[in-house]
């Protein structure tokens, strides 16, 4: 779009369908490399993309010319294509519906990349649950728990 100047910077969280731990690291980087290239083909840029078995996040630079939703959409409907078509996964797998966003200025940019890419890490001190709930709470998101992501039985 002629004379249309955006910096938008989005992280998304999302998780395997009931947030079972499918993401296997024997594959995980084909996966990101995957996501990568859809998130590419729709034209925004990938800053950092890491996870662990149960979830990924994921740094754009977002252009506006596609909603969120339809990018999210994309990612994950060819994403769970991918994984089912190279039979990664002993069942069907899904990715859990909803996701979460959260938007960054320029100058947060690497402190979210350096906390993306050390997710192995992080989560020896800190579940995905209450890491979610921590980024919807720093982010001031009104939610209900029923609908969040919650730990397998």
């Amino acid at each position: 779009m002629a004379n249309t100047y955006s910096q938008i910077h989005l992280q998304f969280v999302f998780a395997p369908k009931f947030r079972a731990s499918l993401i296997h690291p024997s594959w995980e980087n084909d996966l990101y490399k995957y996501i990568t290239g859809t998130v590419q083909n729709n034209k925004h840029k990938m800053l950092c993309i890491n996870g662990m078995p149960d979830h990924l996040h994921m740094l754009i630079g977002f252009y506006t010319t596609q909603s969120i939703a339809d990018l999210m959409q994309d990612v994950k409907g060819a994403s769970s294509k991918w994984i089912n078509d190279h039979k990664l996964c002993k069942s069907r797998f899904e990715w859990q519906s909803g996701y979460g966003v959260f938007s960054y200025s320029k100058s947060q940019v690497p402190a979210v990349i350096n906390y993306i890419k050390n997710q192995k890490e992080h989560h020896k001190k800190k579940t995905f649950l209450n890491e979610y709930k921590s980024f919807l709470e720093k982010f001031k998101v009104d939610y209900d728990e029923q609908y969040i992501f919650m730990d397998p039985d």
